[in-house]
């Protein structure tokens, strides 16, 4: 099976001989570890995803009516 390289794009054969799987190399596995690192890349938590909950239902209201009308329909 056949993966894009997370930092290049390049294919990448997925399989137990793939060392760096599922990178293309070293190098591109040290490029991603290195943003991991420098916090360039973070899982967001609970407390930073958006809470609805805060928005006022007018307001919500107001977001909806700008949408197209088949906006829905998709």
């Amino acid at each position: 099976m056949k993966v894009k390289c997370p930092t290049c794009q390049q294919d990448v054969e997925w399989s137990q001989t793939s060392e760096f799987r599922p990178f293309c190399s070293k190098k591109c596995q040290l490029i991603d570890l290195g943003e991991w690192a420098s916090e360039e890349k973070v899982i967001a938590t609970k407390a930073e995803q958006a809470d609805l909950s805060l928005l006022d239902p007018e307001e919500i209201e107001a977001m909806l009516s700008k949408q197209p009308d088949d906006f829905f329909k998709h």
